[in-house]
């Protein structure tokens, strides 16, 4: 489907997945909208620059359920037009009550530098404030969503926040990774609301899935061939190997992606 916006961009994976992204924003953004039969999930909601209500009510009729990959300000920016949305009950806390770790006036800063795109009329950087909101319900860590003939799995991976979620489609061998992995800029778990033991278990984690086709990560680059998760377990136990899971040790370059403690 050719859907033409001046924030979004829109390209489709398969007939019945789509990457909703944002590249007029440093951050580069992507959320993910999968079709199934009988309902959607869409795969976190982005900045919040401009609607993307807009933009998946152009891509489906089906009814649509929100997963949050985790709680952070470029990834929940539309959730306030979604009714059921579901994030991990250890990020829960940070839904309903506020970000961790992330003062609003960085939050403003981060959100309004850097832009390459027009910005919609509606959107005001010096009054922007993160969504707020008590989730529909909960997900937990091996819990099996059924979209109607497609179902995805949750990993709970955690470290770039305490309750952040991997996502699998079995049937597709799609792995939507959120901010646990992706290429170009390093993965973040050096601020204090994150945990560097967790994350290089949560890399290990997602890197013992089978089936995995082509991973998909909240930023940069759309897509990562399956070879990655070699790199990423040879990654851990060099890390581990070192001593250099810690806040910190800096940033740690590897041929694919890097990690910043």
């Amino acid at each position: 489907m050719d859907i033409q916006d001046e924030w979004f961009t829109v390209e489709e994976i398969d007939r019945t997945t789509y990457a909703i992204s944002e590249y007029g924003h440093w951050e580069r953004v992507h959320s993910y909208l999968l079709l199934g039969e009988e309902k959607a999930a869409l795969i976190d909601t982005g900045l919040g620059i401009a609607s993307m209500k807009r933009i998946t009510d152009q891509l489906t009729d089906l009814p649509i359920i929100v997963l949050t990959t985790h709680v952070h300000a470029d990834h929940i920016g539309s959730h306030g037009e979604f009714e059921k949305i579901y994030v991990h009950e250890e990020d829960e806390e940070w839904l309903i009550n506020g970000i961790k770790g992330l003062s609003i006036a960085q939050i403003r800063y981060d959100m309004a530098r850097d832009i390459t795109k027009p910005i919609p009329k509606t959107f005001h950087p010096d009054t922007y404030k993160p969504y707020q909101g008590i989730p529909a319900g909960l997900v937990a860590d091996g819990d099996i969503l059924d979209l109607g003939n497609r179902n995805l799995t949750i990993y709970h991976t955690p470290g770039h926040s305490p309750g952040h979620i991997s996502i699998f489609d079995k049937k597709e061998g799609y792995l939507f990774t959120g901010d646990l992995l992706y290429a170009e800029t390093p993965i973040y778990a050096f601020y204090p609301s994150t945990n560097p033991t967790d994350l290089v278990n949560s890399l290990e984690k997602i890197a013992r899935i089978n089936g995995v086709s082509n991973i998909y990560g909240g930023h940069n680059h759309l897509q990562m061939d399956s070879s990655i998760l070699e790199e990423v377990l040879d990654a851990v136990h060099w890390l581990r190997e070192n001593h250099l899971v810690k806040h910190g040790t800096g940033i740690h370059q590897f041929k694919s992606f890097s990690i910043q403690f």
